[in-house]
């Protein structure tokens, strides 16, 4: 496919208005974004502000309730138009500018700089779509030295789970054991993505980071590939049978007392993001604290950059670097953790000690 005529297909389905009523009706992703808004009044008033990818519009309108004196949302598909009418509707036209091309195309009257660049960008595994590339080279054109980034920051993370919703009823099904098709349909979906819900209890381990993005200066080169190597004990008993990955975003902290943290992980609220899983060719019944090993590669798409291939690599425990404390119940990792738990018991005691020692004034 032609580089122009993937850009065009990629604009153009953001004009299916279905697409935008799933976001829209998300609460944990509009709620959270007018949270950290209205919240921030005191830093949003009389300051200037780009929405990059505005779709309907409604972020903007969030950043002209909280005080802003002009606001530049930027939406390179049609829908642009309905952004107007959404502006115009609820009187924010003098304040919200829409502006209907790329943000790469943009210019800006007198070359200005905005305050603030607000942006919902992610896709599944926050990196689909690659929209995060035009919101950094629009922050390298547009933001001032000082300007704030909403999100401010991101991280992927990753863990090993069972997916029961999808080969359980195959067991009994209508009375009659379809394991064989099991095996099949798995062999057949390992080789592309699940996108779904994974529930906190499936997941066999805990998380470990991919990547940590830092909005305010990460580079277009820098998202082109990332790697994690890692082993994890088993927190029970069960089958393992792929790797659950899903980010969160969080906002900075300027007028409110604590970070907002939009969480789109197994323990937190759904969102239509849901979580994407890389399912196993077979699937491995391990016991509880028995070493996972695993590496997962996810590299830009050479053809198409808004597409990212992920690849899952089962390792051997045996012959990998375990993390310190390791949570697995292999020899070396049982005494470590002994010496470490040793150590900090030791020094916490000789703290106490200290503490306790009078003080010769003499």
């Amino acid at each position: 496919m032609e580089p122009n005529l993937i850009t065009n297909n990629y604009f153009t389905s953001y004009e299916d208005l279905e697409i935008h009523r799933l976001m829209l009706e998300d609460d944990p992703r509009t709620s959270t974004y007018r949270k950290v808004i209205l919240n921030n009044k005191a830093y949003f008033k009389d300051k200037i502000v780009m929405d990059i990818g505005c779709g309907t519009g409604i972020l903007s309108i969030f950043c002209a309730q909280a005080g802003a004196k002009k606001v530049y949302a930027v939406e390179a598909s049609n829908l642009a138009n309905l952004a107007r009418e959404i502006v115009k509707e609820n009187k924010f036209e003098e304040i919200i500018e829409v502006i209907h091309c790329k943000v790469e195309d943009v210019v800006l009257p007198d070359n200005i700089k905005v305050d603030a660049i607000v942006s919902e960008w992610m896709g599944f595994y926050l990196l689909h779509e690659g929209m995060l590339d035009s919101v950094v080279v629009a922050r390298d054109k547009f933001l001032k030295e000082d300007g704030e980034m909403f999100p401010q920051n991101a991280v992927i993370y990753v863990a090993p789970c069972s997916v029961p919703s999808l080969y359980e009823k195959w067991d009994n099904f209508y009375g009659v054991s379809m394991s064989s098709f099991s095996k099949h349909l798995r062999s057949d979906k390992s080789h592309k993505p699940e996108v779904m819900h994974i529930k906190s209890e499936d997941l066999l381990g805990e998380e470990v980071a991919l990547n940590w993005i830092n909005l305010r200066d990460c580079t277009v080169e820098e998202l082109n590939s990332y790697s994690v190597q890692h082993v994890v004990g088993a927190n029970k008993s069960g089958r393992y049978q792929g790797l659950c990955i899903w980010f969160e975003c969080i906002f900075p902290e300027l007028t409110t007392e604590q970070l907002t943290v939009l969480n789109t992980g197994p323990a937190g609220e759904p969102t239509h993001w849901k979580q994407t899983v890389i399912l196993l060719p077979e699937e491995q019944v391990v016991e509880e604290k028995e070493p996972i090993a695993f590496k997962l590669d996810m590299n830009r798409d050479g053809e198409n950059s808004r597409r990212y291939n992920l690849q899952l690599s089962l390792l051997d425990p045996e012959e990998i670097e375990h993390p310190m404390p390791c949570t697995c119940d292999m020899t070396k990792c049982i005494l470590i953790s002994a010496v470490m738990k040793q150590q900090m018991e030791h020094a916490a005691l000789n703290n106490c000690v200290l503490e306790e020692e009078p003080i010769d004034d003499e």
